[in-house]
């Protein structure tokens, strides 16, 4: 298939893309380069540099698009919850003009990044599709408004969806050739990335927002996915698309690891000893996020393969030690 992956310069757009390139796909990565980095395209696809609200330009009618995967967009939920119209703009009206070039493109398959914040504070664990979605921040309001677009254009204009609402992502890509794909952000919001900062010696502590939550250790509680295993759903999720219907799958491994552990697991795998500090809690932070993707497993035979912290902090620290360091 050809196929058009937005946000392919980005963290799981470009692992992503590798998977679909060694598939046999043809990539094209539509990408503005404001967060993402040139040398994380796989050198196999053919970059545009471009707004996703100018898609149109790439999705012309004769280009023959089979799909398009949507990563690109805004992620802090913190940042989301001060500059809401930073993201309203960027999660909600961009990638409704990109979602207007795949209709006039007539671009059948669309496979879009969603995330389990638009679940806010969840009602049931683990948390299922059918759940109260009620997000706590702007960020998850944003996807969900998005989802909620996808389901009208199944319905309204044939378009085959899939929304994969993913939990914490972690890990790297790394393979036997030594080629490494992995997370980097500036700055670095995310507690394993941050985490290994400190590990090599960029952070002098680590912060951990908010230790009085109604958990085992009074610390946030999240279900952890590996990249690669979150890169193979998307794959799946293609083959999955049908015509008219929108499809919604949560991606995690079941489990859930609170921040302690995370830091007690990167202790062991870095060696250091990473020093902590209890910071206030952030705006918007549920205190627990475990997925059910029993639907995955059932409908897509999705699997996660690498479930434990020390598999993705293990392949996240060979990463940074040999790309960002």
């Amino acid at each position: 298939m050809k196929l058009l992956v937005t946000g392919g310069a980005g963290y799981i757009g470009s692992v992503t893309s590798r998977l679909l390139l060694d598939a046999g796909h043809e990539v094209v990565v539509l990408d503005s380069l404001v967060s993402g980095f040139r040398e994380a395209v796989a050198p196999e696809a053919t970059f545009v540099q471009a707004d996703i609200k100018d898609a149109a330009s790439v999705l012309t009618p004769d280009s023959g698009f089979d799909a398009v995967l949507h990563f690109a967009g805004l992620i802090q939920a913190g940042e989301s919850m001060h500059k809401p119209e930073l993201y309203w703009d960027a999660n909600m009206v961009r990638s409704l003009a990109l979602l207007e070039a795949v209709r006039a493109a007539r671009v059948p398959r669309f496979v879009f990044s969603s995330t389990a914040a638009v679940y806010g504070n969840p009602t049931e664990l683990p948390i299922s599709e059918e759940a109260t979605k009620a997000p706590t921040n702007t960020y998850g309001a944003t996807k969900l408004a998005f989802d909620y677009a996808l389901t009208s254009e199944a319905f309204a204009h044939g378009l085959g969806a899939v929304s994969l609402r993913y939990f914490n992502v972690a890990g790297a890509l790394i393979r036997d050739d030594g080629t490494a794909v992995g997370e980097r952000h500036d700055p670095e919001t995310h507690i394993i990335p941050i985490t290994l900062q400190a590990a090599a010696g960029k952070r002098e502590k680590l912060q951990l927002f908010g230790d009085d939550y109604p958990t085992t250790d009074g610390t946030c509680v999240r279900d952890y996915i590996h990249v690669v295993d979150l890169a193979r759903a998307h794959l799946l999720a293609l083959d999955a698309a049908t015509s008219g219907e929108h499809k919604i799958y949560n991606l995690g491994n079941g489990n859930g690891f609170s921040n302690r552990q995370v830091v007690e697991a990167a202790r062991e795998v870095t060696g250091a000893e990473l020093p902590i500090e209890i910071a206030p809690r952030r705006e918007g932070d549920p205190a627990t996020l475990v997925a059910s993707s029993q639907r995955a497993r059932d409908e897509l035979g999705w699997v996660p393969e690498k479930n434990t912290l020390a598999d993705m902090i293990g392949d996240a620290w060979a990463f940074y030690r040999s790309h960002v360091a």
